[in-house]
């Protein structure tokens, strides 16, 4: 029987792409260095933003030090344009809206620093789910399982019970070191045709709508 649903964020429930490919040529920019394209930065996302930094800014950043400013433009400037276009994805807030009225029960876990985690499930989710974990001294971002774990806890869900949702080959390897399912969804940060290369997979949803359809033929 499925219960429970742990939600990653970005490329999941939100769409998030605009605004930091915004903030990854800004930085770019600042420093004298070539933009990338909004499917290099897509490309380069699931592993936290420094990771997106590393990759966007390449070989080009001379030193340690250098990075360190690139990465702080970056983040100065998401932190202030990070609500400019971030939307939720079509579908999304219907869908939590009929898992809810199913009884599903449901979380956030991302590789965003937690309070950020938790200023977005205010801002765009609260309304539906209260249990939003990220990134912590305590808890190691994804693919490690904590956040996952931390969420399963708080919600008084088993794993045999609950999916986790992403769309990414970090989501997939999340789930497998928190022993959980995995359904992965076709409209994030990966491609449906990299997405099916990998296995095993409970469930790929084409849309928001086919992913609410699944969850509640599995309640059964």
């Amino acid at each position: 029987m499925l219960t429970t649903l742990i939600f990653d964020l970005d490329g999941t429930l939100l769409d998030t792409l605009d605004d930091l490919t915004g903030s990854v040529n800004h930085a770019l920019r600042q420093h004298g260095l070539p933009p990338r394209t909004k499917a290099e930065v897509r490309r380069f996302l699931g592993n936290g933003i420094r990771s997106l930094m590393l990759q966007a800014v390449g070989q080009a950043a001379p030193s340690a030090e250098a990075f360190e400013a690139i990465f702080c433009t970056f983040r100065a400037h998401y932190v202030e344009h990070c609500f400019d276009c971030t939307q939720p994805y079509p579908g999304i807030m219907s869908m939590l809206a009929q898992l809810q009225a199913h009884g599903i029960k449901m979380a956030i876990v991302s590789n965003k620093l937690h309070e950020a985690v938790q200023e977005l499930n205010r801002r765009f989710f609260s309304a539906y789910i209260d249990i939003a974990v990220g990134e912590s001294a305590t808890v190691r971002r994804k693919p490690n399982p904590d956040a996952v774990l931390c969420a399963l806890q708080q919600l008084g869900s088993t794993r045999e019970e609950a999916v986790y949702v992403g769309d990414s080959e970090v989501d997939w390897q999340t789930a497998r070191n928190a022993n959980l399912r995995v359904a992965l969804v076709e409209w994030g940060f990966r491609d449906p045709g990299y997405l099916h290369t990998l296995s095993p997979v409970s469930y790929f949803a084409p849309t928001a709508d086919d992913l609410t359809q699944w969850v509640i033929e599995h309640q059964k």
